[in-house]
C-alpha cells in the first residue's frame, strides 16, 4: 500500500505532509514531517500541486489558506480538534467588543474562521517571539489554550487574558503521572509540551514544542527521557536518538483524532482526490494576514 501511494503520489504530483503525532506507518510515508510551525511552513512553499495533509482538520485549512491555488486534502474528515472548537468566530467576536483595543493572539490550532477575527497566529514554537513582538501597551487576548497561554506570559513577562480552551489531550496529564514515572525512571529527564497544565510543566526539566523537544532529546547527554506530549512524537525520537530510552509519561497521552488517519485513506484520498478542504475567499483573506505574520516570525 506504501508502494502504491508513493506511486500515486509522483502521477498527481502531491506533497505528504504528516504531523508528528500521526501514526508511524503515516510519517513513515510523508515527504515531510514536523509540528505545527513546519508544516504551515512546507504548506507555504510546496511547488506541489496537491497538499495531502496526514493531521486534523486547521492544519488543512491552514494549508488551503496559504496555497488557494492547489488542491489540499483531508484523508480523514473527521479528523477534527477538540480545542479548537473552543473558541467560534462569534463568541470571539462577542469577547472583543467587550475588552474593546486589544490585540488578539490565535494559537493555529483554530479555525480559518477564528484566525479573521484575530490579529496574528502563533504555534508553540514561536509563541514566546510573537508575544514579545507586540506593543507593551497593547492587551493581549491569547486563544484558545489557558495553558500554552500561561507558558508564554511566564516567558515574557506579559498579562494576558485567557480563553478558557485547553488540550485534551495535553490537560490529562497529572503532577501524579509524572511523579509516577520519575519514580519509576529516576535517571530520567522530564520533557513536557507547554499546553499541558502549569503544574505539570513546573516539573519539567524542559520544556518546547514537539520539534523543540526532539532537538533536545537528540542533543542532550542525558541517554532517558520522560516524554510529556502526543505518543506519536515517540516514533520519531526513536528514529533520531535509538541509543536512548523514551518513555510516555502517561498512556493516555493519545489524541483519537490523529490517529484516525490511515494508509488506505490516505491512498483513496490520492485516488479520488478527495475530501478537498476549502477555505471561503472573503474569510481566507482576512486569515491570510494573521498566519503571514505568524511565518514572518518563524
Amino acid at each position: 500500500m506504501s508502494q502504491a501511494i508513493q506511486k500515486l503520489k509522483k502521477e498527481r504530483n502531491a506533497v505528504i505532509l504528516a504531523h508528528l503525532y500521526q501514526r508511524p506507518e503515516i510519517q513513515d510515508i510523508a515527504d515531510f514531517v514536523g509540528d505545527s510551525l513546519q508544516l504551515s511552513q512546507q504548506a507555504a512553499q510546496t511547488e506541489a500541486d496537491v497538499i495531502v495533509f496526514c493531521g486534523v482538520h486547521f492544519m488543512a485549512e491552514s494549508a488551503a489558506i496559504l496555497s488557494p491555488q492547489k488542491i489540499v486534502l483531508l484523508p480523514e474528515e473527521d479528523a477534527g480538534c477538540p480545542m479548537a472548537d473552543m473558541v467560534t468566530a462569534t463568541d470571539l467576536q462577542r469577547r472583543k467588543a467587550e475588552m474593546g483595543d486589544v490585540q488578539v493572539v490565535a494559537y493555529v490550532n483554530t479555525s480559518a474562521a477564528v484566525k479573521a477575527e484575530s490579529d496574528i497566529c502563533c504555534t508553540s514554537s514561536n509563541a514566546v517571539k510573537v508575544v514579545s513582538s507586540l506593543p507593551q501597551d497593547k492587551k493581549i487576548l491569547f486563544i484558545p489554550d489557558r495553558n500554552l497561554g500561561d507558558w508564554i506570559s511566564r516567558k515574557t513577562g506579559r498579562e494576558m487574558v485567557m480563553w478558557d480552551g485547553y488540550c485534551n489531550t495535553h490537560d490529562r496529564l497529572t503532577v501524579e503521572d509524572v511523579e509516577r514515572a520519575k519514580s519509576k525512571y529516576p535517571e530520567a529527564l522530564f520533557l513536557a509540551h507547554p499546553e499541558c497544565r502549569p503544574e505539570v510543566v513546573e516539573l519539567a526539566d524542559f520544556v518546547a514544542s514537539t520539534t523543540g523537544l526532539i532537538k533536545y532529546a537528540v542533543q542532550s547527554k542525558a541517554s532517558s527521557f520522560i516524554i510529556g506530549t502526543e505518543e506519536g512524537i515517540l516514533h520519531q525520537l526513536r528514529k533520531e536518538a535509538p541509543d536512548k530510552n523514551f518513555y510516555l509519561a502517561s498512556p493516555q497521552l493519545i489524541c483519537p483524532n490523529m490517529k484516525l488517519t490511515s494508509l488506505e485513506k490516505v491512498l483513496w484520498s490520492l485516488e479520488e482526490l478527495e475530501p478537498r478542504i476549502t477555505v471561503e475567499p472573503k474569510v481566507r483573506e482576512k486569515a491570510l494576514s494573521s498566519l503571514e505574520q505568524m511565518l514572518a516570525l518563524a
